[in-house]
Order: C-alpha cells, then structure tokens, then sequence
C-alpha cells in the first residue's frame, strides 16, 4: 500500500500562524471550522479546540477520526459534509484552498451567512496550486484579501467580511443533455467535467452493446454524476444498481439524475458515500463499470485505481466482470492481467481504452 504524507507545508505555515498570532488559545473558547483539511492534519493539530470539519470527501472525514484514533485523541469529531447545511456563526475558520475554483466558489456562498466582520479566516494552499480566480473568488464573496510572504512554497490568505456584500445564490448544480443518455444530467460544483461528459465516459458508453445485459448487481465505481449506472439501468430495467464515489456532491448528483431519469422506479438503485467499495459484500456484485479517477486533489498517480481494481476483486462473484475505461497511456492492461489472470481490451482509440476482465 502507497502512504502518502497527512500534511503539507501549507497545513504547518497555518499552525504555526495560529500559534504565534495567538488566534486560538487554551484560555479562549472560539468556535472554529476547518474546511477541507485532506487527511485530517489540522483536525489532529487543533483537536482540542473542538473543530467542526467540514468537507466533500468522505474519505477525508474517515481518514481524520482514524488519525484521531491513532494519536489516541477523541473521535468525536463533527463532520459536515459538503452540502449539508452550516449552522450558526463561527468565530474563526481555517481553509485549505480546493483544486477547483467551482468548489471554492460554492464553498464560499455557503459559509458566507455564518461569519461575521469577526470571523478571523485563514486560507491556505501551495504557491504553484494557487490561481487568480481563488482569490477573485474570495474578494467577490467575502470582501478585502491580503496574502502572506511565501514559506516553504506556501502562502496565506487572509480575507476579511464584508457584510455589505449581497449573499450571492449559488449557480451550482449545472446541468447538460448528453445525447446517448437522452436526460439532462445535473453536476454539483466539486465534479470532475461539470459542464460536458468527459471523453473517457463518452468513449465507455459507445461500448454498451458488448456488455453483458443480464447482471443482476451493478456498481458504478467511481460514479461522478451517475451516467455509467443510468445507462446500464436504461439497457438493463431489472438491474439492481449501486452508486459509489468518495465525494458527496458525486453521489448526490448520481442520485439526483437517477432519480430524474426513473421517477417511477422504487429502490432499484443505492448511493453510498465510501472509499472505494469499502461496505460492499465480498462476492455479491456481477459487474463493475469503473471510469477511475488518477488523481486526488493535487496529487496525481495511479494507487486510487489500483485499490479499485483489488477490492472489485474481492466484490466480484465468480464470473463476474470489471468493465473498466482509462488513458492508453497508463497501460492498466498488465496491472489487471496480473491482478486477475485475464484481461481483453474491448475496444482503443488514441486515447482511452475499455477493458474487461473477469473474476474467475
């Protein structure tokens, strides 16, 4: 299993700024968020002042209250996810600036009615991640931004409320038609290709008809808005679908447009928010559609799809099958060979290519 490091120079240049600005302080009670803090880092730092966490990633929250445990801390650790409601008023919040200004953006309306000219807040990310629409973003909703000096290729951003700024309304979900699926598909702030189909997504659902039609449980690995599983559903009434993402915009998206798409079904499909196909049966699904992601946040590599591939594995019954389309360029066809002992491509362009394999 690949580790990745639970912090960056961005989450210290926050802590130690906190320290040494005395923003947060044992003798005081201020009710402080934490928004988008990646494995939990600033949860486990400042755990003590009762943090609410805030975030898309229900991978995040699960991997803050196992650090938590880990450092022997309280597990009692609020989370909100993403589109759930904020309440009340905070007095300090902490953000760790997303990749995707679209979030940000959503992000930043929604937090809006619950700071004040008060509310200290700290924005924090790697200098060659931050874009001139982030701080855009927060001086159109929000009000005045200033910036630290740049330490260890980190930066602060500090903006102040401006309460005479209108509380805007979100623009968020978008929607658009996608010809093969034939319904308007409706995508929260935080998803990949918000605004089109993606071509690796396109390119898999031209290879429909060399599906098997007869799965009786279908997981959309990875769903995003759904498409995968809507289009299976649409191919296959019967099938038993469930959709399964890390994010919670994702799943709820995946269920908003299952929902538009077959208003008269009753619990012929599941959303879970999960890592992978974490609570899953083992060998209780006959086929996996996966368009897997290759990167998280900033860091890009292929392990998310690796784990995808061997806990289908373990999901999969026998004669079962994972559909899967990726970049050429990764040349996942080996890794799943080695995985499975078998592997077809279905069909290649430049670009992408679908492949089978089969639990045996």
């Amino acid at each position: 299993m690949e580790l990745l490091r639970a912090w960056d120079a961005a989450d210290e240049y926050i802590l130690n700024h906190l320290h040494e600005q005395a923003v947060l302080t044992p003798d005081t009670s201020k009710r402080t968020l934490i928004v988008n803090d990646s494995f939990g880092a600033l949860s486990c730092a400042l755990h003590s002042f009762a943090p609410d966490n805030w975030s898309d990633s229900s991978i995040a929250h699960m991997a803050a209250k196992e650090n938590l445990k880990a450092n022997e801390f309280s597990t009692d650790l609020n989370t909100i996810e993403s589109l759930q409601d904020l309440e009340g008023h905070y007095d300090v919040v902490i953000i760790k600036i997303p990749k995707t200004t679209s979030f940000l953006e959503e992000q930043l309306i929604r937090l809006k009615p619950h700071v004040t000219k008060d509310t200290v807040i700290i924005a924090a990310g790697m200098v060659k991640h931050l874009q001139k629409s982030a701080f855009q973003c927060f001086e159109r909703i929000m009000g005045p931004v200033t910036t630290s000096l740049a330490k260890k290729k980190a930066r602060l951003l500090f903006a102040e409320v401006d309460e005479s700024l209108a509380e805007q309304v979100s623009p968020y979900p978008t929607t658009y038609i996608e010809p093969d699926v034939g319904v308007p598909l409706s995508n929260h702030a935080n998803l990949f290709s918000r605004e089109h189909l993606d071509l690796g997504a396109r390119f898999f659902l031209t290879q429909y008809t060399e599906m098997p039609k007869n799965a009786k449980h279908v997981i959309d690995l990875a769903s995003g808005n759904g498409v995968l599983g809507i289009k299976y559903q649409q191919m296959s009434p019967d099938a038993q679908i469930s959709f399964l993402d890390e994010s919670y915009m994702a799943v709820a998206s995946s269920k908003e447009n299952y929902e538009a798409t077959f208003p008269d079904i009753e619990a012929a499909a599941s959303f879970l928010a999960t890592d992978g196909l974490r609570g899953i049966e083992s060998q209780s699904v006959d086929l996996i559609l996966c368009n897997p992601p290759f990167h998280q946040q900033h860091v890009v590599g292929e392990q998310i799809a690796m784990d995808m591939f061997l806990e289908s594995k373990r999901c999969l019954a026998q004669g079962g099958s994972l559909w899967v389309v990726a970049n050429v360029h990764l040349a996942y066809q080996a890794k799943l060979t080695q995985m499975f002992g078998n592997c077809r491509t279905v069909d290649s362009d430049k670009r992408f290519a679908v492949m089978k394999v089969i639990k045996r």
